[in-house]
């Protein structure tokens, strides 16, 4: 009897929570139903008026759900009003960032109703945003100057309505951003294609603005991009990054596998222009970022960054000397120092790790028809203090290189340049010392680009110390060495090969290469060194052709006057015409 009485008991109980849930369901799908055209309404609305009327707001479909909490709209769009920007720009009230937005599907979930209704919080577990594409114009737009700005927090102009607002996710998945900047001449525009962001924990109260743990009300946002690839705008290269990972809370950006890639080969790249031009190979297995200043980034457009890690990385640079340099140009500007000085955007770099960098240097010489290069390998080391930001500049105006490499693989270079940030000259000094290596080595440079092959010779030490400034570079250079031969070689404009000139390699050897240093009884000699920068050669070209000078001192050579190298390039492009209208009077013959 005890036990029917519990089984009806336990039965009327089910019976009545099934009818309480089944009433709460149909209740709750009758007031889904029934908001949902309200409270599309209200969403168009609160668009339409809280941006101005400057944006609308569609999408296709509303799914509301009051049991779990969760709002879901399908085929988003968020378009500007071009009519009502334009009455915004003659008002002089109008933003200078544009946002076009279309979405697969904003999903909201966990919303907790009744707590945002009772108690004015809003709390919600995630907002995902499926396959976003978010186009953003960058506008130059008048604005009055007498306009009152508006110094209330973003809390203080939600604290009327709500408490709080906390969200534990808001994940961004497959978006793809555009970015135009119409304040420029050209229009400039990037895009982003396949991009992945993650917000976690966002929290809008009256403290979480001063929380120093968090990024704009955040913990964390994360980003990732994958398989990155475009062209340029030249369609000379391709670019290509494997991914790109960082997040706000660990202050780090990762990018993995960065490759600048040319189009066409060396020569080929280089006969597309009708002037010289400098051709790039680059890798970069992997570029890391740390102690990044989100922050200073976001509100005062400053790259902050504690320290940059380059690893596993290639540099290839090629120049042919077959055309002439472009008409004004002068490579000052590309010195590495007033380069930076010159960037618009503030930047302070404490530190640059560099560890396994390959740099490889060729050149083409239309003389000899062949390509001279010369290798760094292996190279490792630091740079620092690489800021353009007059605040530091104030503490610190030098910028420091410390570089350790294998120059053609075979000899230990470490190499000191101390960079003057403030110098209006672009004044820097350097400083350098080598072991022993073995000369024949360096034929791979000579012969293509001096005409001169090395038969013997063998360098015991080097050390050269220099100054050295846009114009110039000065100093003096110790290099111990013996048992030095030289071959001179002709040219090979005409195409039948480079010949040995028998009679002035004789002379060169006999009469001005000194063989050794020092000479047997006699002290070491030590070279002063001077050279005069022309407008085309480079900040490196300065820094090595100035130790070639001292070079030449001291096995001998120096007496032999130094070709100007704009008349010599003169020289050999009218060389090359005349071989060239040869070739096919011969062809025309045949």
């Amino acid at each position: 009897m005890e036990v029917r009485k519990r089984k009806k008991f336990w039965l009327w109980t089910g019976s009545i929570l099934g009818v309480i849930i089944l009433v709460i369901l149909v209740a709750a799908l009758i007031l889904s139903a029934k908001w949902k055209p309200l409270l599309t309404e209200k969403i168009k609305d609160g668009v339409y008026k809280g941006s101005h009327h400057l944006y609308i707001i569609n999408f296709d479909k509303i799914n509301l759900n009051l049991i779990t909490g969760s709002l879901a709209l399908h085929n988003v769009t968020l378009m500007p009003d071009t009519a009502v920007y334009d009455s915004l720009k003659v008002a002089k009230l109008a933003p200078a960032n544009v946002f076009e937005i279309k979405l697969e599907k904003l999903q909201l979930t966990r919303i907790s109703i009744l707590k945002a209704y009772f108690d004015r919080k809003l709390d919600l577990s995630e907002i995902a945003l499926k396959n976003p594409s978010i186009k953003m114009t960058h506008n130059k737009v008048p604005k009055k100057p007498d306009s009152v700005k508006n110094d209330s927090t973003l809390y203080q102009k939600i604290a009327k309505t709500l408490k709080s607002i906390h969200v534990g996710k808001i994940a961004i998945k497959d978006a793809d951003f555009d970015y135009t900047n119409k304040a420029e001449p050209n229009n400039s525009s990037t895009s982003l294609k396949h991009v992945d962001i993650n917000v976690d924990d966002f929290l809008l109260d009256s403290l979480s603005g001063q929380d120093s743990t968090r990024f704009f009300y955040t913990k964390d946002i994360g980003f990732q991009l994958l398989d990155y690839k475009s062209v340029s705008k030249d369609k000379m290269y391709t670019m290509k990054v494997d991914s790109i990972f960082g997040s706000t809370k660990s202050k780090e950006i990762t990018i993995s596998n960065f490759k600048m890639i040319p189009m066409f080969k060396e020569l080929a790249f280089a006969r597309k222009y009708k002037v010289q031009k400098d051709r790039y190979d680059l890798t970069f297995g992997r570029i890391q970022l740390k102690g990044v200043d989100f922050l200073g980034l976001s509100s005062d457009q400053k790259i902050m960054v504690k320290k940059v890690s380059l690893n596993h990385s290639k540099v290839y640079v090629f120049m042919s000397r077959e055309s002439p340099p472009p008409p004004g140009l002068d490579k000052a500007k590309n010195f590495p120092h007033i380069a930076l000085k010159k960037l618009k955007t503030p930047i302070k770099i404490d530190t640059i790790k560099i560890k396994d960098l390959d740099v490889t240097y060729s050149e083409y010489n239309p003389a000899s028809k062949k390509i001279g290069s010369v290798s760094f390998k292996n190279s490792y080391g630091s740079i620092l203090n690489v800021t353009n930001d007059s605040l530091m500049l104030e503490k610190n105006n030098h910028a420091v290189a410390d570089l350790n490499t294998s120059l053609m693989g075979t000899s230990k270079l470490n190499l000191k340049i101390n960079f003057n940030l403030t110098a209006n000259d672009g004044a820097f000094s350097y400083s350098g010392s080598m072991g022993k290596f073995n000369m024949q080595g360096l034929n791979s440079l000579s012969v293509a680009l001096g005409l001169v092959k090395i038969e013997s010779g063998e360098v015991d030490k080097i050390y050269f110390d220099a100054k050295g400034n846009t114009e110039s570079a000065s100093g003096s250079l110790n290099m111990r060495y013996h048992n030095l031969k030289v071959e001179l070689l002709s040219d090979n404009i005409d195409g039948k090969g480079t010949e040995k000139k028998g009679f002035l390699s004789f002379l060169a050897n006999n009469l001005l290469v000194i063989d050794k240093n020092p000479k047997d009884g006699e002290a070491a000699r030590t070279a002063t060194m001077s050279n005069a920068r022309i407008p085309s050669a480079s900040f490196f070209n300065l820094m090595w052709k100035t130790v070639f000078v001292g070079i030449k001192d001291i096995v001998g050579v120096a007496i032999v006057p130094e070709k100007n190298p704009v008349k010599q390039q003169k020289v050999i492009a009218e060389k090359i015409k005349e071989q060239k209208q040869k070739d096919k009077a011969g062809k025309n013959k045949n």
